[in-house]
């Protein structure tokens, strides 16, 4: 039973249709009431009927405008937010994949499937008049006994329901597994026994409830095609993907990107990679305004295609657990879920879709988003986003955790042990949160791999140049005026003993003025010293920039402020001590 917002009848007038279409409109609710999908109607609501012809052919389609009824109807909510991942399913399986014809409705051109009946206090809400010419005599009313076109829940009450009809059969069949996602049905098993029973339950479980399936659709040999992937025995690749779109607007940048976005994760294509497409998104939300593909973006698209051409993915060893490991640089680190075999053994015989012995089995990458939720973002805060979204996603693919997490990172100064990784663990509260209830191993080398020995290894500084404590050196402060808007560093000379000062005028907030003359001075002492401010901003600016990941702020003069700053400080040999004050009161600072 539908839920609504109102009680209040809706009523939506009929309008008038050329005597062609009027004619064709009456054959298909003949049709239609022949086979007991809609009944004579004395309903208090109304919403507009018209047929329209389908492309490329003579047959026409009844179409029922609910776009007012729908404003009353409660959204139901999405059951199934994301599809199923292949590469969960058990190597060398046979599979079969199924196709639900005319199953959702909400599709432009899909027709109706009288498996779906409507709740008898809902159906005469979705009630329909025809039309008449010269209003020669009373108009004809009906209303739908199943679920209509058009009607916005239609998907999620679908969805369920064919869950419900296959919900015995994955009973009947424990050993089986059965994706069901949208109008595809895929079927999986050991042996090929249990590939055809499981096959055959299927099938007659969606042909009794009056489901058609589309035989030209049913696949029982490999390459197998669903969701977008080439499925082989033991391992998948994207079919061919239409990026060579043309580009002339937002609505188009957006199909571009969505279709690549369908694939990325088993492809590895980086946020840097996929930057230059991205942008063109950017820039208001009109579909129609003006895009075009930049020399950057054209760059990108070419290593889309390269990667669709190469590499693959892996369907899942169900003898090994899954391990996580960090790749990439800074801004551009991400993750990758996989699968290790010790001594893989390569079979005599390759059939399509195999591995060739490869010990490496890549499952799933896994990406950060490209909008970060703080302006600087740490090293350590990344790699801990990563592992927890990594950790998240195995979960959810696959019920269980990492048993092995490798962070393969390479120490700036000297050799790195075991003990500055339990002391970075134990002082980085967002490394604790990303590892709570970590039951695996943590390790800082990588497999020996083509893949992994072709990356250079992420760099993360365990020895932080800004010191804890105040240093035996020389102090500078910065102060800044907002009414005169001056900028000011001083310090006293230790030679001259003689105060010096950066005097600068600094349009903007104070928090610029501030922010401008720290980055003054520490262009200009590269000798240790203690800066003294009375800005906390800029205080707690200093604390998190070295190595950071800024993003990027519509305010051109901070960001450059920030990247001077996050240059200055990252790469500073001598180390530094800053001491925030709290001007014209006696409160301490930090």
């Amino acid at each position: 039973k539908l839920e609504w917002t109102t009680d209040d009848p809706v009523w939506v007038e009929q309008w008038p249709l050329p005597s062609e279409k009027l004619t064709v409109l009456k054959q298909l609710v003949e049709e239609q009431l022949k086979k007991g999908n809609i009944v004579p109607s004395t309903s208090d609501w109304n919403s507009p009927v018209f047929a329209i012809r389908k492309p490329v052919t003579d047959r026409w389609r009844l179409l029922h405008d609910l776009r007012t009824v729908n404003k009353v109807i409660k959204d139901m909510g999405p059951l199934q937010p994301g599809f199923p991942s292949p590469t969960m399913l058990h190597r060398n399986w046979q599979l079969a994949v199924l196709d639900i014809k005319d199953c959702f409705f909400h599709i432009p051109w899909m027709s109706w499937a009288p498996t779906i009946p409507l709740h008898p206090d809902d159906a005469p809400r979705f009630a329909f008049s025809i039309p008449t010419i010269n209003q020669g005599e009373p108009k004809l009313r009906y209303h739908w006994r199943v679920l209509p076109q058009g009607m916005k829940n239609s998907p999620s009450i679908c969805q369920w329901y064919v869950a419900s009809l296959l919900s015995p059969v994955r009973q009947s069949h424990p050993q089986a597994t059965i994706y069901h996602y949208m109008d595809d049905i895929l079927v999986c098993a050991p042996t090929d026994n249990l590939l055809r029973l499981a096959l055959n339950d299927t099938t007659e479980a969606l042909r009794s409830a009056g489901f058609e399936l589309q035989e030209s659709k049913v696949q029982c040999l490999l390459p197998w095609k669903y969701l977008g992937l080439q499925i082989g025995l033991q391992t998948m690749r994207p079919q061919k993907v239409s990026i060579n779109l043309p580009i002339w607007t937002l609505n188009d940048a957006q199909h571009l990107c969505g279709a690549i976005n369908w694939v990325r994760l088993l492809l590895g294509l980086t946020n840097e990679d996929l930057d230059p497409l991205f942008n063109l998104l950017k820039g208001g939300d009109d579909l129609t305004a003006p895009r075009s593909l930049t020399p950057e973006a054209k760059e990108a698209l070419e290593k889309v295609s390269k990667a669709i051409s190469s590499r693959q993915a892996h369907r899942r060893d169900p003898e090994l657990p899954f391990s996580f490991i960090i790749l990439g640089e800074s801004a551009n680190l991400h993750g990758l879920i996989f699968q290790w075999r010790e001594k893989p053994q390569k079979e005599k015989t390759q059939p399509e879709g195999t591995d060739s012995g490869d010990p490496l089995l890549i499952i799933e990458c896994v990406f950060l988003g490209q909008q970060r939720p703080k302006r600087i973002t740490t090293p350590q805060e990344l790699v801990a986003s990563l592992i927890v979204k990594g950790r998240a996603q195995i979960w959810e693919l696959a019920g269980c955790d990492f048993t092995c997490i490798h962070i393969p990172i390479k120490f700036k100064f000297g050799q790195l042990t075991q003990a500055w990784i339990d002391n970075l663990m134990s002082n980085t509260e967002a490394l604790q949160l990303a590892l709570d209830s970590y039951a695996g191993e943590i390790s800082i080398h990588k497999p020996q791999h083509k893949l992994f020995n072709d990356m250079t290894p992420y760099v993360l500084k365990l020895e932080s140049v800004q010191s804890k404590v105040p240093r035996k050196a020389l102090t500078v402060f910065t102060d800044v005026s907002g009414s005169s808007h001056k900028s000011v560093v001083t310090w006293q000379n230790p030679e001259t003993l003689q105060w010096e000062s950066d005097i600068k005028v600094v349009e903007g907030s104070p928090q610029i003025a501030e922010l401008d003359a720290v980055v003054r001075a520490f262009g200009r002492f590269s000798c240790p010293f203690n800066l003294v401010t009375d800005s906390a901003y800029v205080a707690g600016v200093i604390s998190r920039i070295e190595l950071a990941v800024l993003q990027e702020v519509a305010h051109p003069t901070l960001f450059s402020l920030l990247s001077d700053l996050r240059t200055l400080v990252s790469y500073r040999e001598h180390p530094f001590y800053v001491l925030h004050v709290r001007s014209h009161t006696d409160l301490p600072g930090f």
